[in-house]
């Protein structure tokens, strides 16, 4: 390795280790991804300063020109398909880390259209195991080191960059933003995150930066992420202020309105309205996360040009999985990941306007940190029975099903739930007892709908 002496911004002097070129290791992914479960003590390790360390011993190449960091509650990744697909429908080339995943590890890290593969990913594992010295890093920010490396060798013209858990102190907050998105601000995480909305928010916030845009995709956000947001001194674009969507002839249309900085001309600028003929992705919150990634591009229009026509085709060929993602008639079958109240909310609103013709059957099952009665009283009497499982998968955020009926048991009466040994069991009692105009839909956390694809692509139990 070799040292080089930098300034820093504080007119000390740092001492960076640039690596020099290595044979990469002789792990296969699996193997790499094993020992990053093993290699910190713990799962989650909020803070920047050990993963800061290791990003400047890497030489800490910009991702991208471009970078847009998307944080929130719920809508996350589907915000970022959205951006993906308009930039990619507008001749871009395009990175984005997400996560988690659903069957291949290789799905957080896409490149120009593909999945990493796991060659590059193990040559990057091996560049950061070896600059990381005696520095512990977590799973997630060995991850996030990896694709921002792969990233910036890339020749990108974008980088979507979702926030794994919170903002302030979360890996990817590595990277300042050209622009940030906070989707939603809603209880998840409070271990972590703090107890309301308020104190949420402002750790949501830390993805904000001076004098850069930040979107904010709710029409009532906490007053904790407006604060924080006034501090960090942003370009606030709040929904319902400074772009909006709205019904006209018989469609949707969404425009800029200007902020308070612009004046009136300006929000007339010719293009600043973008007909919405279709999206991708179901549900109408689905509505609020296209917005929001509309105004995110309009930020960006000078440096990543702006076309109207493939904003609206690339909303239309946005697709995620998982989001209530349909893989069977007769019963019909749907998965998604909606794993807190918020996201319950959103899926009891779906549910109201799509009525099934007979009954809905619920397969679920969440992680122990999770608020399973709040889920359980968003969706009320919308879900006949619920078929219930446990994740033996999950380390020691897990629940076995036992400990996951009691949860819901709170709220779910006996006759309208059972418990079964997993997953795939509980699945295939409920489409044993579905008619074929009933609906099925897997939900909870993201093991849930993994296993449901598991199966659909193996053939089994679908």
């Amino acid at each position: 390795m070799q040292l080089v002496r930098l300034p820093s911004r504080a007119g000390l002097t740092i001492l960076r280790v640039r690596p020099l070129p290595i044979r990469p290791m002789s792990r296969t992914l699996a193997e790499w991804l094993d020992y990053q479960q093993r290699v910190h003590p713990r799962a989650i390790e909020l803070g920047l300063e050990r993963v800061r360390a290791v990003w400047q011993r890497l030489g800490a190449p910009r991702p991208a020109p471009v970078v847009i960091s998307v944080g929130g509650t719920n809508g996350k990744g589907s915000t970022v398909a959205f951006l993906q697909a308009m930039l990619v429908a507008s001749g871009k080339r395009v990175g984005a880390y997400t996560s988690p995943h659903l069957l291949r590890y290789n799905e957080r890290v896409h490149l120009a259209g593909r999945d990493a593969s796991d060659d590059a990913l193990c040559a990057a594992f091996a560049r950061i195991e070896a600059a990381r010295g005696d520095v512990a890093l977590t799973y997630f920010e060995f991850g996030t080191l990896a694709a921002l490396l792969l990233f910036a060798e890339a020749a990108l013209d974008a980088a979507l960059l979702e926030v794994g858990l919170g903002g302030r102190l979360d890996a990817v907050n590595l990277i300042d933003a050209d622009v940030a998105i906070v989707t939603t601000v809603d209880l998840d995480h409070q271990d972590w995150l703090g107890r309301d909305r308020d104190s949420i928010g402002r750790e949501k916030a830390g993805i904000f930066r001076p004098g850069r845009p930040a979107v904010i995709g709710e029409c009532d956000p906490p007053r904790g992420l407006l604060a924080a947001a006034a501090e960090a001194r942003t370009r606030v674009l709040r929904a319902g202020r400074d772009f909006d969507v709205r019904v006209q002839g018989g469609g949707l249309v969404w425009r800029s309105q200007g902020n308070a900085e612009k004046s009136a001309a300006a929000a007339a600028e010719p293009g600043s309205m973008v007909t919405i003929g279709a999206l991708g992705l179901e549900a109408p919150h689905q509505i609020d996360n296209a917005a929001a990634a509309l105004a995110a591009l309009w930020a960006l229009r000078d440096r990543l040009g702006w076309d109207a026509g493939a904003c609206a085709a690339g909303l239309a060929q946005a697709h995620l999985p998982g989001r209530l993602q349909r893989l069977a008639d007769a019963p019909e079958l749907r998965v998604d990941v909606a794993h807190n109240p918020q996201a319950a909310r959103e899926l009891a609103a779906w549910i109201d306007a799509h009525p099934a013709r007979g009954r809905t059957l619920a397969v679920f099952s969440a992680l122990a940190d999770k608020d399973i009665a709040g889920i359980a009283a968003a969706l009320g009497e919308r879900i006949t029975h619920w078929h219930v499982a446990g994740i033996g998968d999950a380390g020691a955020r897990g629940m076995d099903a036992d400990t996951v009926t009691a949860r819901l048991a709170t709220v779910i009466p006996a006759d309208r739930r059972s418990t079964h040994a997993d997953l795939a069991a509980a699945l295939a009692v409920a489409r044993a007892a579905a008619t074929a105009q009933d609906r099925i839909v897997a939900f909870g956390s993201f093991h849930v709908v993994a296993a449901v694809l598991a199966g659909s692509v193996a053939g089994a139990g679908v």
